[in-house]
């Protein structure tokens, strides 16, 4: 007897409990989804929502691999400064990976854990079926945290995230702010010693800061908040070969990943577009602030201010977050006008956060975030000037 069988003898000796949920997950996560359709005038297709996570998965993938290579190479690059003299030769190694494994693979088996877990206690409790909709938050979490992040402080995030991020509001399709960016909130505010500085960013830093082989895992946008230099090319910047969260910092593998998302139109272009637009013309503006000299080399702000609006796009995790978290369709902008506006908005305040908080120079998360609560506020008021527009034409009409 199959595996597919025995699920489904399961299914029916549970049928109508409160474990009836569990098991009807595991089924539709390995096989079919439970509800399809068979005739009648509905129209057909395979893009159910589990397909729908998965290939945005998919596209996450290169960046987990990259990043799993990236946290052994930094590790290694931090103790022995003459690696990143050929980081081409360096970084596709074994041992990079094994760090990569050792570290990043067990957040992953957290991540997914744990808030898979808390989604079979709510569906069980509820009595209604386990949503896929944390197939790709699980994903996501491992992705935008440092590497050195404890697990049992990402298992208390991501409790909290998928219960005050999304199951109080009635779970998949019903929230109001970005699950994955609700978790990685919390993580900032309530461990901050863990989510910034020069020494979370790098495998073993903490541990070996002070030692006579200290590590620095200082972020690019840590050393332009300080005004210091930075010891990275625009290539290291590019393909990722620099300290960051796990899976932000190859600007190449993401924008791959966002012409993958756009060719299978889960990803709205409006909105990838419209905040690097956004966060090109914040950048602009400081720059024109500098060469104006409104702003002295002395002040705090300086080292951000006066860095090229270009070179913006590629650090921190701007790119990351315009691609998988401001699309997320739920929490973003309906309309089309409204995803433009919402796209912008965010990368605007993105740059302005970076800059203008020094302490934390990554401001996108909480762009997203704010932009999440005021995504119905703009499709309301695009949906009102839409209405407004059909009215007065109809009233040249019947005049």
């Amino acid at each position: 007897m199959g595996l597919k069988q025995n699920l489904h003898n399961l299914k029916e000796k549970y049928k109508g409990t409160k474990m009836a949920p569990a098991f009807n997950a595991i089924h539709t996560f390995l096989y079919l989804p439970n509800d399809v359709t068979h005739g009648g005038t509905h129209i057909k297709a395979a893009d159910d929502l589990k397909r729908t996570m998965n290939t945005v998965i998919m596209a996450l993938v290169p960046c987990l691999l990259f990043g799993m290579f990236n946290a052994g190479y930094q590790h290694y690059a931090a103790i022995d400064g003459s690696l990143r003299a050929d980081v081409l030769a360096n970084f596709f190694t074994l041992d990079n990976l094994w760090i990569g494994i050792l570290k990043v693979l067990p957040l992953v088996i957290v991540s997914y854990g744990v808030g898979l877990g808390v989604e079979f206690i709510f569906a069980i409790i509820k009595g209604h079926e386990v949503e896929e909709g944390y197939l790709v938050t699980g994903m996501l979490v491992p992705l935008i945290v440092p590497v050195d992040t404890p697990l049992w402080m990402l298992a208390v995030a991501v409790v909290f995230g998928v219960v005050i991020g999304k199951e109080v509001f009635g779970g998949t399709g019903m929230n109001i702010l970005n699950p994955a960016l609700t978790i990685r909130a919390f993580l900032f505010f309530a461990y901050p010693t863990w989510m910034s500085g020069d020494k979370v960013w790098v495998h073993d830093a903490v541990n070996r800061a002070g030692t006579a082989d200290a590590i620095s895992g200082e972020t690019i946008l840590g050393s332009y908040a300080q005004n210091s230099e930075v010891i990275y090319s625009n290539f290291d910047k590019f393909m990722g070969f620099i300290p960051g969260s796990v899976g932000e910092t190859s600007t190449l593998l993401i924008l791959l990943g966002a012409a993958f998302l756009i060719f299978t139109k889960i990803g709205s272009w409006r909105i990838i577009v419209s905040t690097f637009i956004g966060a090109a013309v914040m950048g602009l503006i400081f720059n024109q602030i500098v060469a104006a000299d409104i702003i002295t080399e002395s002040s705090s702000f300086y080292g951000l201010m006066n860095t090229v609006w270009w070179e913006h796009l590629m650090i921190g995790g701007l790119a990351f977050g315009a691609v998988f978290m401001a699309t997320d369709p739920v929490t973003a902008s309906q309309t089309n006008k409204g995803k433009w506006i919402y796209g912008f908005l965010i990368g605007f305040m993105s740059i302005m956060i970076r800059v203008f908080n020094p302490a934390y120079p990554e401001g996108v998360f909480l762009a997203i975030l704010l932009m999440n609560v005021f995504a119905p506020t703009i499709d309301h008021y695009v949906v009102q000037g839409n209405v407004k527009k059909r009215l007065k034409r109809a009233k040249v009409k019947t005049a």
